[in-house]
């Protein structure tokens, strides 16, 4: 015999089992909502929108190195595949639209490490400016680091290319000047230094200090390298 339930003033089964039968029907009822919002999600993307998805492939992305949790990725263009969070200060490349036809898209990435992942277009929105950049961020360090190295390396050039002997010239390599070397010499191999300081001598004898950052101080006399000394406070 059915009784009303007095849930719902509907027949169920036994008025014992109301609740659970109400219960199952309302998960019934979520799990079809949910395939359905599944669905319509699949078909949320026009081709016009498609289009601007694509147009990030093959771009070069960075990884926000000033924000310590970076985002997830996907190990496989699924929803329920493994997920993993790339180290900071790295880069990676969008290499492909994956998904386009079934309107599922994911974008394929390849990091600097050569490790592959994948990041629906959505998600990619939400960190886009804040931990994914369009422009390199150490693009300044890296731009002064190069700079560097070419003026060491032109530096190196100059100082193989003098007359000068192995001993000398392996002093200069390390930044110690022999003495003797006059002050074009000297600012070759050292570089230009902090300030200077001109002394005038006895008779026709003239002084110069040369003071460095790390408190090397070079004396000159006449114009040639005759001491060095530090300085606690220059």
């Amino acid at each position: 015999m059915r009784l009303k339930c007095g849930t719902c003033k509907h027949a169920c089964p036994d008025e014992r089992f109301g609740n659970f039968y109400h219960f199952l029907r309302a998960a019934a009822l979520g799990l079809a909502l949910f395939s359905a919002a599944a669905g319509s999600a699949a078909d949320r993307y026009t081709d016009k929108q498609l289009d601007a998805l694509e147009d990030r492939v093959g771009k070069m992305f960075w990884l926000n190195p000033a924000i310590e949790k970076m985002p997830s990725f996907l190990a496989e263009p699924t929803p329920n595949t493994a997920t993993f969070r790339p180290p900071s200060k790295g880069s990676f490349e969008i290499t492909e639209l994956t998904g386009r036809a079934a309107k599922n898209p994911y974008y394929k990435v390849k990091f600097d490490s050569g490790k592959i992942g994948y990041i629906r277009p959505e998600a990619f929105l939400e960190e886009i400016n804040s931990t994914i950049l369009s422009v390199d961020p150490l693009a300044g360090e890296k731009k002064l680091a190069e700079e560097q190295s070419a003026e060491e390396k032109k530096r190196l050039d100059w100082i193989n290319s003098q007359p000068w002997s192995a001993q000398v010239k392996q002093a200069a390599i390390k930044k110690q000047p022999t003495p003797g070397l006059n002050t074009g010499e000297v600012k070759r191999v050292m570089g230009a230094p902090r300030r200077v300081t001109k002394l005038r001598g006895t008779g026709k004898t003239s002084e110069e200090h040369w003071f460095y950052p790390d408190g090397l101080v070079l004396i000159f006399n006449n114009g040639l390298l005759s001491r060095t000394d530090k300085s606690q406070n220059n």
